[in-house]
């Protein structure tokens, strides 16, 4: 199994439509794959979103403390912990400091390395290193003891994140951060290109699954919004999802789905019982040409933390609330009519609102949520004095 992440990876990609082709070997992945075009992250930047990932469960679920670069309690238990029970051999590689191991993000993982000579930036990645990441995971894919059975690597590129760079590897398409931001997907996809066709050369891939998908979006201007966080607009949660499994035909499903679907898909093609605590459902009966069933609502979580004021959201049939704290302010879109967010119309159809409303309390009453530790300040200027773990 390969899980690939690509940070602040947007929805609009040339095989949805996008017109610049910069990505030419996630365009022939999707070509082979089981596409969703309407996928979501589950938050809007990468430390709320890749727990989420990795746990099955909202970060509001999480033990997890109360900082931007939110670190998470080893009290928690990931999808990784699970294979690791099961006898499969857990690989990933990184390349951004914000992995280091003291964040807990490496629960259940037999291997976990960063690329070597990163300098951490609160504000941004000034770092290239989608080829030193692929060299590394290349090297660790090459030792026999990760791969002399079943094993599960998750590689997380992370060059389309700001700062964005003019690569000389890639076509010049103008001088704007929109501009250069696609030469950094051109730059990863390139270095994962070389990542897959090594993989591809190996006896273990005919009976290899991979999935790729984003830990959030991007937004370039948007509701005067540039790069992610914050808040849960489409822009910076409307994630691409590829997943191609041996034996299962390329097909598109236009159903929506959640990255919170991920974990469990992973355990299931892997032949593990999937955790009761995970709040998603498996994909592999439609992988394999089962009719796709609604897994609305769609759930969007951003927790409160030192910069980010509480978000929550609920998408179902052709609409989405968006819920301040603790249902201070809502406001309510029809994407169908309004994909760009542009129009809240909570006070037009105060019986939608209503529906909604009711259809987010219902929702939200089964997912549990736990307030975070640490001390810090929150935004709201409250202190994170949450629990580190469940009550004895």
């Amino acid at each position: 199994m390969l899980l690939i992440t690509i940070d602040s990876l947007r929805a609009d990609m040339p095989w949805t439509g996008y017109s610049r082709a910069i990505a030419p070997n996630l365009t022939d992945i999707a070509s082979k794959s089981v596409v969703y075009p309407r996928a979501y992250s589950v938050s809007s930047y990468t430390a709320k979103s890749v727990a989420a990932l990795l746990s099955g469960q909202y970060p509001s679920s999480l033990y997890r403390t109360g900082t931007f670069f939110t670190g998470y309690s080893n009290a928690n238990f990931f999808l990784p912990e699970a294979l690791q029970q099961a006898g499969v051999r857990t690989l990933s590689a990184h390349a951004h400091l914000y992995f280091d191991p003291h964040k807990n993000l490496n629960q259940g993982f037999d291997v976990w390395e960063l690329v070597k000579g990163l300098q951490f930036d609160a504000q941004t990645d000034n770092q290239i290193t989608g080829d030193k990441l692929t060299d590394l995971a290349i090297s660790i894919l090459q030792d026999p003891k990760n791969i002399s059975g079943k094993f599960f690597a998750w590689f997380h590129y992370m060059d389309p994140h700001d700062k964005y760079f003019q690569h000389p590897e890639s076509p010049k398409w103008g001088p704007n951060n929109r501009d250069r931001y696609d030469s950094e997907v051109f730059y990863t996809d390139l270095h994962l290109g070389r990542l897959l066709a090594f993989a591809k050369s190996q006896p273990w891939w005919n009976n290899t699954v991979l999935i790729v998908t984003a830990d959030h979006g991007e937004a370039f201007g948007e509701h005067g919004m540039y790069k992610h966080a914050f808040e849960l607009w489409d822009v910076l949660t409307h994630v691409p999802l590829l997943i191609q499994v041996p034996g299962a035909a390329h097909r598109v499903i236009d159903e929506r789905r959640s990255d919170i679907d991920v974990a469990p898909t992973i355990a299931n093609l892997m032949g593990v019982p999937v955790p009761a605590q995970f709040a998603g459902r498996s994909l592999v009966p439609e992988l394999f040409g089962g009719a796709p069933q609604s897994h609305e609502p769609v759930v969007l979580d951003l927790p409160e933390d030192t910069n980010n004021p509480p978000r929550r959201a609920v998408l179902q049939g052709d609409y989405k609330l968006v819920v301040w704290g603790k249902g201070e302010h809502y406001q309510l879109f029809n994407l169908a009519q309004d994909a760009a967010e542009a129009q809240d119309l909570s006070a037009k159809e105060p019986a939608k609102l209503a529906e909604l409303r009711t259809l987010f309390e219902s929702t939200w009453q089964k997912i549990p949520q736990v307030e975070p530790f640490g001390g810090a300040k929150l935004k709201s200027g409250k202190s994170a004095n949450g629990p580190t773990g469940p009550k004895p």
